[in-house]
């Protein structure tokens, strides 16, 4: 059991957004090894086909099954909706935590009960979100807004440029006529927006992201199963399916802390 409490946790995404959930999985849980996988060869994942997602979701979780994995952490909504009950039924032995846009408490918060959310396409459509809404928004309103092209700006590396601004503007501009007082980020690179999207919206405007309830979950889960490390400190090792130096050009703006690239192959 000692042997296996230090094993490390697998965490994924379609590229390099779960490092928003993976910064507050570190934080909570620094003696944790942590392997990240960013699926960047194949993105975005939101306008691709379910079954497509289903294959790229297999052959991480394969990975992560031959690195002796722990626990793994899908940390990308798009790949939840598509693939999370899969991967739950395969590898039932895993304690396994995904993503949801955080209606219900975006629900909780809002005060004049207009709440806009921010997805990808794949996101927004989905049963998952439906569900979602039919249980925990009945009294409120829910503006939806699909963001095609910020996941392959973000990316790129880029938090702010002219052409980011312009297009998040774009994007906000229906929830801001709808006096949303409350946004959910509902895709794991969004909050890496965070700085801008207060500049656009204001202070007043409550920001909504999945990552630091997925970090509380994944110890509940490591708790219950008697899994959690022991120390020392874990660290982290990433892999990306694209571009290694692309990769690690990209690295320094989103992650903090010492680390190493290496190749995914398909």
């Amino acid at each position: 059991m000692t042997e296996l409490r230090q094993a490390p946790i697998g965490v994924f995404d379609s590229g390099v957004g779960g490092l928003s959930v993976l910064a507050e999985i570190q934080q909570l849980l620094p003696d944790e090894p942590l392997l990240y996988v960013g699926d960047c060869g194949h993105i975005p994942y939101g306008e691709k086909s379910p079954a497509y997602i289903r294959e790229r979701c297999g052959h991480v979780a394969r990975f992560f099954q031959e690195q002796g994995a722990k626990a793994v952490v899908v940390a990308c909504n798009t790949a939840t909706v598509a693939a999370v009950a899969d991967l739950r039924q395969r590898y039932p032995h895993w304690p396994l935590v995904a993503m949801e846009p955080a209606v219900k408490p975006a629900a909780a918060a809002t005060r004049n009960g207009i709440v806009g959310v921010l997805a990808t396409t794949g996101t927004l459509q989905s049963a998952t979100f439906a569900g979602l809404l039919d249980r925990f928004a009945a009294d409120i309103t829910v503006v939806s807004q699909p963001c095609p092209g910020l996941v392959e700006l973000i990316e790129a590396g880029d938090l702010y440029s002219y052409r980011l601004k312009s297009l998040l503007q774009t994007y906000l501009q229906p929830l801001v006529a709808a006096r949303c007082d409350t946004l959910i980020l509902g895709c794991t690179h969004y909050p890496f927006l965070k700085p801008l999207l207060r500049e656009l919206v204001g202070e007043e405007v409550v920001l909504i992201d999945t990552g630091a309830a997925v970090a509380r979950q994944l110890r509940r889960l490591l708790e219950q199963h008697d899994l959690l490390a022991r120390g020392p400190a874990g660290g982290a090792r990433f892999w990306t399916s694209g571009s290694v130096e692309h990769f690690r050009q990209v690295l320094p703006a989103l992650w903090k802390g010492t680390y190493t690239v290496e190749c995914f192959t398909d």
